[in-house]
């Protein structure tokens, strides 16, 4: 029995040695080799992954965009009685407003904004989807578009304000920009009760600025009846301009004004058809003392129509 437990001992301790060498060097062997490996597969497996995933996860995101692009805030409109392109854009949340519905829908509304009927379909957000499709080298074209585009108006700005400039030498101008004349003076008709119309009615579309045509002293701004919302002004010639039917007023009773300042916002209020500024010039504050309001302006140097 010693014999044998001594020839046990020495095996068992080689043994030992050989498992604690082998592991040893195994680990020595495995461990260089499993993080050279380990390197090896992180480079040539993830990158991959990586660019797989990445380049669907763009193109779903651009597609996405496009796809929102066309159907976000993009429908078709249809005018009911009662409506203008002021109160359809905000409505309707149109950015840009009734400006931006008129540019997009312009052949279908014609040259005169103010001038829509029921049924008339109408675009919104038209112009802003085109935009969003378009790629880099678009966006760049349409920027190079764009700034032309913002010369010009600065040109027609400056010759607007040129022209206005021209027209106020005398120190009186018109009451609006851009107003084209719908009804005259003196039409006749049953809807008025003196048998005729007795101002000039500018069409412009509601929250177009109003302006004293002449410096003076605001005698009433306040609602009136059928006028709405309206202004009258005394000037230094004893002459009193009056301006209904606004969505807004700017000014109050006793206030001194001068040529070209704001007084108000177009509107209609009162007893209207549609937005418009209806202009008279009179020889009292009071209705029934009106004259012709384009000769009167005409008089004082100022061009309208």
């Amino acid at each position: 029995m010693p014999a044998k437990g001594k020839h046990r001992r020495p095996k068992s301790q080689r043994l030992t040695r050989s498992i604690a060498l082998a592991g040893t060097g195994g680990a020595a062997l495995a461990l260089p080799l499993m993080g050279a490996t380990g390197a090896h597969a992180a480079t040539s497996t993830s990158a991959p992954e990586k660019a797989v995933q990445s380049v669907p996860a763009t193109e779903k995101t651009v597609t996405q965009k496009a796809a929102t692009a066309k159907t976000e805030g993009v429908k078709t409109y249809s005018v009911k009685a009662g409506d203008w392109l002021a109160k359809i854009a905000e409505d309707q949340d149109v950015t840009g407003g009734w400006k931006k519905i008129y540019q997009d829908n312009r052949e279908a509304i014609g040259a005169d904004p103010s001038l829509i009927h029921p049924g008339l379909k109408l675009s919104l957000g038209k112009k802003a989807t085109t935009s969003t499709s378009t790629d880099t080298g678009a966006s760049t074209a349409k920027s190079s578009g764009t700034s032309s585009t913002s010369s010009s108006s600065s040109k027609k700005t400056t010759a607007t304000q040129s022209a206005d400039t021209t027209s106020t030498s005398s120190g009186y101008t018109l009451p609006v920009t851009g107003g084209t004349i719908g009804t005259g003076y003196h039409v006749a008709g049953s809807m008025w009760s003196s048998g005729y119309h007795t101002g000039v009615d500018f069409v412009v579309p509601t929250g177009t600025t109003v302006k004293a045509v002449a410096a003076g002293t605001v005698v009433s701004a306040a609602y009136d009846g059928a006028y709405g919302n309206e202004v009258v002004i005394r000037h230094a010639d004893g002459e009193y301009s009056q301006y209904a039917h606004m969505s807004q007023l700017s000014v109050s009773a006793g206030q001194t004004v001068t040529e070209g300042q704001q007084i108000g916002l177009s509107g209609a209020t009162g007893n209207v058809t549609g937005p418009h500024l209806h202009f008279e010039i009179r020889t009292t504050p009071y209705y029934g003392s009106d004259v012709d309001p384009v000769a009167y302006l005409r008089s004082h140097g100022v061009t309208v129509g």
